[in-house]
């Protein structure tokens, strides 16, 4: 608890303290031994004032407040109407005294408002968690030691030093030093990530060993740290129909059920149905039972709880209008490459022939290859370097290589320890009368011959991520009907990683804009909503057409993360089904609270209305209602 709550807790445990003591008194008959009769009732009616002043004079005063602006129609209002109103049925001797109960409404009203701010309060520690990702400072060398300066003065290409202990402040490539990110606040990812020199970091991560040296690529203001608090400062401002709906409710049912309560205590006495006091306790029965901040506070409280519980497993949702879109997902299209693929190139095949084994095969290549600057060398050289290969990889020696040469964008040809090596495409082995095989994977086949002999290939292609089939196993077990992937790719490339995926469809070889129209299509199908996954800049008119875009944010595109609904921050998209439950779990409870509050409330206000309901039952009503209502909603605030 923090400083106002623990000082409201002990003002409401001073109250209940002396109002169990004036109860008893009152009960035991102390009072009437003391003052006698009726002194006995002024007597209580003083001493249960004390309490109630004690607790409820905020809500007393802030009805007030509220009625001289002119919006009186609030829970305060109807709050101080029905316990002023039980108080004053002093006023009428034929009738039971009902002081202790308009204390207790009081007090008890207080306890709820006190439930109500503590568990807003414990929902926002997930997203004060994301806030303290912003750093304070960044460490800058100036005439040979190290500055400490405001982030906001770092310009792009500066070098900034990164402490071991310290959040990097700004996005950069190290340049140098290694050492270990810790994600956690960005991710939700608990192992830590290595980085080098060479590597992208990105602001918001704590480093962990090692000291680095980075030079930035950002400024601070468009770095990733400020957009993720952008989005979380956002995030209340953009509410569910559902929880608009409730807002509207609210203005239209306070003012409703104040005039019935009036009408009950009014109209039937005026035509001879009985007794005032009876009347009048009925109406301030009614007044306290229809109080509405059970719904008031429990649907936005769930939805922030759903937004909180995203945010800590990497999953920024902007918005409870788009958790509300989320949970009636049905349809999921994904770009591929950067989406289900890694974006970048890597063997994912070596397959000597019969003359030597993987490792001599791929040591081969990546000599050949090792003065070529193109891609898919590049590929080569590193799944070499990492030891891919069946033996270990030494660095390449140079000193091997000899007339190094490119084949007319056919591949490449070298010397390589005084043999003749080729390393290419299938024309570069006609043009040398080399006889090569069909291999069946999908991706570029970099065919190697050694002396004229063939002695295997490579295999070249945009490797699935780790975790993508599970992506779409998980989707279409939550309830996903469809998974599609759009991409810009070759057919043959687009039906190797659906079949592998299990994917429903696949449309491939589209241009931006006929992704565009292909979704437009698949939005013309769909049961439910769409969601459409993609991380680059290229996505930015699909993801913002389709009903909840959701983007790869650790390394998308600025104009994704900016177009997008949802934003992933560890790029996995195995996230996607576990955002979808944590939307579809909100959604539940937020259901679950309005059925639960407005069924309960409609009993009681037909049990007040003809005289069975007592002032203690429509407490329950309300403050028991509500308590329940949030502490169900709480539980949006854990993982799906």
């Amino acid at each position: 608890m923090n400083k106002k709550q623990k000082k409201w807790l002990k003002r409401i445990l001073i109250a209940l303290a002396i109002f169990f003591a004036v109860m008893a008194l009152d009960e035991l008959g102390v009072l009437a031994s003391i003052f006698g009769e009726p002194g006995a009732l002024y007597a209580s009616f003083v001493l249960y004032l004390v309490p109630y002043l004690i607790a409820g004079h905020d809500v007393l005063a802030k009805a007030w407040r509220n009625i001289r602006r002119g919006e009186a129609f609030d829970e305060s209002f109807l709050m101080a109407v029905a316990t002023i109103g039980a108080f004053a049925m002093v006023l009428f001797p034929e009738a039971e005294p009902h002081m202790a109960e308009g204390a207790a409404v009081m007090l008890f009203y207080q306890v709820g408002e006190l439930f109500q701010s503590y568990a807003v309060g414990k929902s926002r520690k997930s997203i004060a968690a994301m806030m303290d990702i912003a750093p304070d400072y960044a460490n800058i060398e100036r005439d040979g030691k190290l500055v400490q300066v405001d982030p906001d003065e770092i310009q792009i290409g500066d070098v900034i030093v990164v402490k071991p202990g310290e959040r990097v402040p700004i996005d950069g490539i190290v340049i140098d030093g290694s050492s270990q990110l810790d994600t956690a606040a960005l991710t939700g990812e608990s192992i830590p990530r290595h980085v080098e020199a060479g590597g992208e970091v990105i602001s918001g991560c704590i480093n962990m060993t090692g000291v680095l040296r980075v030079r930035t690529i950002k400024l601070f203001g468009a770095s990733t740290v400020s957009r993720i608090l952008e989005l979380v400062e956002n995030a209340s401002e953009k509410k569910a129909r559902t929880e608009n709906f409730i807002t509207r409710f609210a203005r239209v049912y306070t003012p409703i059920v104040t005039f019935a309560a009036i009408a009950i205590a009014i109209v039937p006495p005026l035509m001879g149905m009985g007794a005032w006091a009876d009347w009048i306790l009925r109406g301030l029965t009614f007044l306290v039972v229809s109080c509405p901040c059970a719904l008031v506070i429990s649907v936005p409280l769930s939805f922030f709880g759903g937004i909180g519980g995203a945010s800590r497993l990497g999953i920024l949702v902007k918005g409870s209008n788009y958790l509300e879109a989320l949970s009636q997902v049905d349809t999921v299209v994904f770009d591929k490459t950067g989406t289900l693929t890694s974006g970048t190139f890597g063997v994912v095949g070596v397959h000597p022939h019969e003359t030597m084994n993987a490792g001599q095969l791929l040591a081969l290549a990546a000599h050949a290859e090792a003065f070529s600057d193109h891609p898919i060398a590049a590929s080569v050289k590193k799944a070499y370097l990492d030891g891919q290969g069946d033996s270990p990889s030494p660095a390449i020696d140079q000193a091997l290589i000899k007339d190094a040469a490119e084949e007319s964008g056919h591949g490449v040809s070298a010397t390589v320890d005084g043999h003749s090596v080729l390393v290419g495409n299938g024309k570069l082995m006609a043009a040398h009368g080399i006889a090569y095989p069909d291999c069946e994977l999908t991706g570029t086949i970099l065919h190697v011959a050694c002396d004229g002999v063939y002695v295997g290939h490579v295999v070249i292609a945009d490797a699935i991520k780790d975790d993508a089939a599970q992506a779409i196993a998980d989707l279409h077990a939550a309830g996903v009907e469809r998974c599609i992937m759009l991409t810009g790719d070759r057919e043959e490339v687009a039906r190797s990683v659906a079949t592998e995926l299990g994917l429903d469809e696949y449309h491939a070889q589209l241009l931006p804009g006929d992704k565009v129209e292909q979704l437009e299509r698949i939005l013309d199908t769909a049961r439910g909503n769409l969601a459409f996954v993609g991380d680059g800049i290229n996505d930015a008119p699909v993801l913002t057409r389709a009903d909840v875009g959701i983007a790869m944010g650790a390394m998308g595109s600025d104009a994704a993360i900016e177009a997008a609904d949802v934003v992933l921050m560890d790029d996995r998209p195995s996230n996607i089904a576990r955002a979808i439950r944590v939307a579809r779990k909100t959604m539940r409870i937020v259901n679950q609270n309005i059925v639960f509050a407005i069924g309960v409330k409609l009993l009681i206000l037909a049990l007040a209305a003809v005289g069975i309901a007592n002032m203690w039952l429509a407490v329950f009503g309300d403050v028991g209602v509500a308590v329940i209502a949030i502490l169900n909603a709480m539980r949006a605030m854990g993982d799906a």
